[in-house]
């Protein structure tokens, strides 16, 4: 019986991720005591799965297989990943599944707005697979969901976490007309790593867009994050925090690079609290309005105190 269960889960992965059906299954390094969490699960994380199920979404919470889940379900904190569940790119850490999506739904920007109605949410983080096969790599969807919020949300603020848009003329533009609270598109990992890790992106576009973001509007938040435990070097990360804050990044998020699967690329190793600590450190002298770096810090993890948090130490600098 064990078999069959492991050949079942084997074949599901390969479907969620044919390109990495081939590679290698490398060794999974054991978790130290800091990275691990509580199964998720309780009548509040109940609610909060009824409300994405009844209104057909998906969430990254789920899609990337993100460790917090069990904790931000329970305050009603999903994020949602609007344009479906299937990403044309193939990147090397993520879990998302792969392939060529289906067609474009318009009613969810609706649904979408609906739901954050509903869990009572204060701020939401809106993000999304990669649609190359989009004229416009899916930014007129973002604009509608960030537009189908504010009407039936008025109070609650807004994140977006955008892929990003190359090759796509007006991507960018179109997503910061419809003013999101935040702006947020990260750069993953080191220059170096990059055709490794992220291999269907490259670094300065990705700088050149949030830097143009915060050009479009200079009134709102802009933010990218970055994983460790990939093969960086300390220095690498001081220069990419660096790069970030000439490109006018206000909010840096670090956090530890966790394995998917075998297949995935290998976590070179896991990096201490201590060493998230200095990290973070070193980022508020370097000037970001705020910082999140944590091993199990990830893009939207406590992203409404945060964002309070960040919008009072832009206060305090006279901002």
């Amino acid at each position: 019986m064990a078999v069959v269960i492991d050949q079942t889960e084997k074949d599901r992965r390969a479907l969620r991720h044919p390109e990495k059906a081939k590679n290698p299954e490398g060794p999974v390094l054991r978790k130290p005591e800091w990275i691990r969490v509580k199964a998720p699960g309780g009548k509040a994380y109940a609610g909060t799965e009824t409300v994405v199920r009844e209104h057909g979404l998906h969430t990254v919470c789920e899609e990337a297989g993100c460790p917090n889940i069990g904790e931000c379900w329970t305050h009603r904190h999903a994020t949602m990943m609007i344009l479906g569940d299937t990403c044309t790119r193939a990147c090397a850490f993520c879990n998302v599944k792969t392939g060529l999506p289906s067609g474009l739904d318009t009613e969810e920007p609706a649904r979408v707005a609906e739901a954050v109605a509903k869990l009572g949410l204060r701020h939401v983080v809106v993000t999304s697979v990669d649609r190359d096969d989009l004229a416009d790599g899916g930014a007129k969807q973002f604009a509608d969901t960030i537009t189908a919020i504010r009407a039936a949300s008025p109070g609650t603020t807004i994140e977006v976490l955008t892929p990003d848009f190359r090759g796509k003329p007006g991507g960018i533009e179109t997503v910061m007309e419809a003013r999101p609270d935040v702006f947020n598109h990260n750069l993953e990992t080191v220059p170096r790593l990059y055709l490794s890790i992220r291999p269907g992106a490259r670094y300065y576009h990705s700088l050149r867009l949030i830097e143009e973001a915060k050009k479009l509007y200079p009134e709102g938040f802009t933010k990218s994050g970055l994983m460790v435990g990939l093969g960086e070097t300390r220095e690498e990360i001081m220069q990419v925090m660096d790069d970030m804050r000439s490109a006018g990044v206000d909010f840096l998020t670090i956090g530890q690079y966790l394995q998917p699967t075998r297949k995935h690329a290998p976590l070179d190793r896991f990096w201490t609290p201590e060493e998230f600590q200095a990290l973070e450190s070193t980022a508020k002298v370097k000037g970001f309005l705020m910082v999140s770096a944590t091993p199990l810090t990830r893009s939207s993890y406590h992203a409404d105190a945060d964002f309070a948090q960040m919008k009072a130490n832009r206060t305090a600098k006279g901002g």
